[in-house]
């Protein structure tokens, strides 16, 4: 069962706003993961020469570390 949200959830709130921001980057590691792995795993299955997955996969993961460094480094969930 999810976790219950005591209070109204809005974008203002900073606890809410860190949480969603984590969901978010949940999602996008499990999406980057999921997707990466079907590449690389036909890739390899049928012995193709993709130059194009090196490529995708080194650009998406260079997002992927952005992404975090923003969640977890630089976004001030101070409240305002």
């Amino acid at each position: 069962m999810p976790p219950r949200w005591s209070r109204v959830p809005t974008r203002q709130d900073p606890d809410f706003r860190r949480l969603d921001d984590r969901m978010t980057f949940a999602v996008h590691v499990a999406l980057f993961a999921a997707s990466n792995s079907g590449i690389w795993f036909v890739r390899t299955v049928q012995a193709q020469s993709w130059p194009w997955s090196i490529w995708v996969t080194a650009i998406w993961f260079a997002a992927l570390v952005a992404h975090g460094l923003v969640i977890f480094a630089i976004a001030d969930y101070s409240k305002k």
